[in-house]
């Protein structure tokens, strides 16, 4: 079981880590974060470089904590929030990857309520310090909140516009 979650940690940790980089740096294909910029405008969402530096470090540090199994609860928790801000995105494309839909940030965001709930295993970070098992209730706690975070950082950043009667989502620079 331990090499298991060792493995789920390291390849979903790494992966939320790299779609991170991507929107901070040229690295692993990204556009530097001119690029992450443009795609959250592109995306509807206020606060251009600030959004894209906020998104693409939650990503990258919660997936490197993730890989680590460094403080399991809280960086599943972050891993969340930024996917399931992801999944909004994506949402009204349906769910599957091939028509761009949020099959993807649907799966991290599962994984890591998973690894919050089963903890990071023998060969972590976590339980190197003693750290781990960590309370049900936390664990319980931070599926609520991560989730809840991602929604409301929507629900914050986006900018609707209001045009002719109808609403519509601001697609046009901060």
């Amino acid at each position: 079981m331990d090499t298991g979650l060792l493995v789920l940690r390291l390849v979903t940790g790494l992966l939320i880590a790299g779609h991170g980089m991507q929107k901070v740096s040229f690295r692993l294909g990204g556009n530097g974060v001119a690029g992450g910029t443009e795609e959250f405008r592109r995306d509807g969402f206020r606060g251009g470089r600030l959004t894209a530096l906020a998104a693409g470090g939650s990503q990258v540090g919660a997936g490197l904590f993730l890989a680590a199994g460094l403080l399991t609860p809280m960086a599943a928790m972050a891993a969340m929030g930024v996917m399931t801000v992801a999944s909004t995105v994506k949402w009204h494309k349906g769910i599957w990857v091939q028509n761009d839909g949020y099959e993807y940030p649907m799966v991290l965001v599962v994984i890591s309520a998973a690894l919050a709930l089963t903890g990071p295993g023998r060969w972590s970070v976590d339980h190197l310090l003693g750290l781990t098992p960590w309370p049900l209730w936390m664990s319980v706690g931070v599926i609520a909140l991560g989730p809840a975070s991602g929604l409301l950082t929507r629900a914050v950043l986006h900018r609707p516009v209001v045009s002719e009667g109808t609403t519509r989502y601001a697609q046009a620079t901060d």
